[in-house]
């Protein structure tokens, strides 16, 4: 019981990490843009994409069946930790005006 107790103290007291990260098909160029507010869930999932062969983001699924899973990747373009005494929804909204900024910077012609 004590082990429990302890992982959940540490689950809660963790630092979290969020950020903009893109999912880029090596094949055509192409990019999906996105920001997470828990960067490493994100590679967990991408991770479990991988494992399973599928993917269940619409935008890149149909190119996902065409090139195959080793022709997508992640790339993490900007991460951001969050304050101690943030709250959720002003780190979603400084993760939020980091992926305009980003999605400034990066051409709209290869993006899904």
């Amino acid at each position: 019981m004590d082990r429990r107790k302890e992982l959940k103290e540490q689950y809660k007291n963790r630092k979290v990490v969020g950020g903009i990260y893109r999912i880029i098909n090596k094949e055509n160029g192409r990019f999906y843009l996105q920001s997470t507010d828990d960067i490493q869930a994100t590679h967990n999932w991408f991770r479990s994409c991988r494992t399973f062969g599928g993917c269940s983001l619409p935008p890149i699924q149909e190119d996902w069946k065409k090139f195959g899973i080793d022709a997508f990747y992640v790339e993490e373009l900007d991460l951001l930790e969050k304050g101690e005494l943030q709250t959720r929804e002003e780190f979603t909204s400084d993760l939020k005006t980091l992926l305009e900024l980003w999605s400034e910077k990066l051409p709209k012609e290869n993006r899904y």
